[in-house]
C-alpha cells in the first residue's frame, strides 16, 4: 500500500453525538493526503444515508455487510456499541480487510483474544482505539520516566472521575448512554475509563504483576434526562485497585464515576527515588482531554510546569479528541505501509483485557490476583 490513499469505511456515523462524528472524520480528514473516506455504514440504510448528507460523505452503503465486503474499502473502521464489535470485526477480517476498533475491542477477555487470533491468522492489521497511548502529553511522560526524571519508580498513586454517563447517576439520552448502565454489556467505568488508562499508564511505567480490587455500585439507579426515566444501574461506579507493578513498584487506583466539582478530574503521581511527576486533567478519561504535567526532583520543594516539547504536536487537530484519533491513525499508516508495528494492536487490547479481568475476578474473590 505504499504510496497510496488507504480507503475507509467506517461503521456507525451519528452526527453531532456519536464518536465517529466528533473524532473519527475530523481526524481522518485532517490526514487527507493519506486516507479517503470511501462511505459510511450505519444499523439502517436510512440512518446510514441522513448521516452520510449531514456531515458530507459521499456513500452511505445500505448496511454494515455491504460495507465490509465492498472491494473499495481496505480499512474498516468500527465505531458501535461494545456488544456487536465481535461479530463485526469477525466479519471484516474474514473479508480481508484491516480493521481501526473503538476501545473495549470486545466483551470481554475471550472476545477480544479470538478476534486478535483470527486477524494474526488472516494477516490482517488489527488496530485498537486506546488513544491515550498516543496522547503528546503521555509520549512525554514516557520519556521523562525512561530518562530517568523520578529515578527509580517507588509508588504509583491515581485518583480519577468517569464523568456523569459512567456511574455518575444521570446519562443525557436512553438511546445513546442507556446500555452503559448494564454490566453485561462491557461498557462501564472500569473497561472504558479505567481501561484507556490502564493502557496508557502501561506504557509508561508498565505491566501489573498482581492486584486486588473492589467494585461497587453505589448508585443503584440513574436519570435518563431526555425522558426523565429512573433506570436499573449494575454497572460499578466504584472501581479501587491495589497492586505491584512487574518492577515492584505498588501501585494504587481508585475511579469514581461522576464528574468533579471542579475541573480537577484527575490526580496521577508517580514518585520516584530522585523525584515526582503529576499527571493532571479534567477527567479520568485520559484518552479524551488534555492533560498537564508538574514535576519536581532532587532538592526542589515546589513542582513546575512540564511543558510537552512542539516536537510532539506539530500538524495535528488542536481538539484533543480528533488530535488523538489522527496520531492513532497515522501509525496505522506507517505500519501497512512498513510493516512496522507502532500503533496500539488487538495483541496489545488483549493485555489490558487480561488486567481488567484479573481486576474483576479479584474484586469478585476478594482475593489478591498474579497475573503471570
Amino acid at each position: 500500500m505504499t504510496g497510496q490513499r488507504l480507503k475507509i469505511g467506517i461503521i456507525g456515523v451519528q452526527p453531532g453525538r456519536s464518536w465517529a462524528a466528533r473524532a473519527h472524520i475530523p481526524a481522518l480528514r485532517a490526514l487527507a493526503g493519506t486516507f479517503d473516506i470511501v462511505g459510511i455504514a450505519n444499523s439502517t440504510a436510512a440512518s446510514g444515508q441522513a448521516a452520510a448528507a449531514e456531515i458530507g460523505v459521499a456513500k452511505a452503503f445500505d448496511g454494515v455487510a455491504d460495507l465490509i465486503v465492498a472491494p473499495e474499502v481496505d480499512i474498516v473502521t468500527v465505531a458501535v456499541k461494545v456488544p456487536p464489535h465481535f461479530e463485526i470485526v469477525k466479519a471484516a477480517i474474514e473479508a480481508g480487510k484491516h480493521v481501526y476498533c473503538e476501545w473495549p475491542l470486545g466483551n470481554g477477555l475471550a472476545e477480544a483474544r479470538e478476534m486478535a487470533s483470527l486477524a494474526k491468522a488472516k494477516g490482517v492489521l488489527g488496530v485498537v482505539g486506546t488513544q491515550a497511548r498516543v496522547a503528546p502529553e503521555i509520549e512525554y511522560l514516557r520519556h521523562l520516566i525512561a530518562d530517568g526524571f523520578v529515578g527509580e519508580v517507588l509508588s504509583i498513586t491515581l485518583v480519577a472521575r468517569g464523568g456523569s454517563a459512567l456511574g455518575g447517576g444521570s446519562i443525557p439520552d436512553r438511546k445513546t448512554y442507556g446500555y452503559l448502565l448494564d454490566r453485561a454489556n462491557g461498557a462501564t467505568l472500569l473497561t472504558i475509563a479505567v481501561g484507556h488508562t490502564l493502557a496508557a499508564l502501561r506504557d509508561v511505567v508498565g505491566n501489573l504483576a498482581e492486584v486486588s480490587a473492589v467494585m461497587a455500585t453505589r448508585r443503584p439507579t440513574a436519570t435518563a434526562v431526555d425522558t426523565g426515566e429512573m433506570l436499573p444501574v449494575s454497572a460499578p461506579d466504584q472501581v479501587l485497585v491495589s497492586g505491584v507493578l512487574a518492577s515492584g513498584a505498588p501501585i494504587s487506583i481508585h475511579y469514581r464515576g461522576g464528574a468533579p466539582r471542579d475541573d480537577d478530574g484527575l490526580f496521577w503521581e508517580i514518585h520516584g527515588t530522585e523525584g515526582d511527576i503529576r499527571v493532571s486533567g479534567s477527567s479520568g478519561h485520559t484518552q479524551m482531554v488534555r492533560l498537564s504535567l508538574m514535576g519536581a526532583r532532587q532538592g526542589e520543594t515546589e513542582f513546575r510546569a512540564l511543558e510537552v516539547p512542539a516536537r510532539h504536536r506539530p500538524g495535528w487537530p488542536e481538539d484533543v479528541e480528533a488530535g488523538n484519533v489522527a496520531r492513532l491513525y497515522a501509525r496505522m499508516a506507517e505500519d501497512l505501509r512498513h510493516g512496522t508495528r507502532t500503533a496500539p494492536s488487538f495483541e496489545d487490547a488483549v493485555e489490558v483485557h487480561r488486567v481488567i479481568e484479573a481486576i474483576e475476578s479479584a474484586a469478585e474473590s476478594g482475593r489478591r490476583v498474579v497475573l503471570t
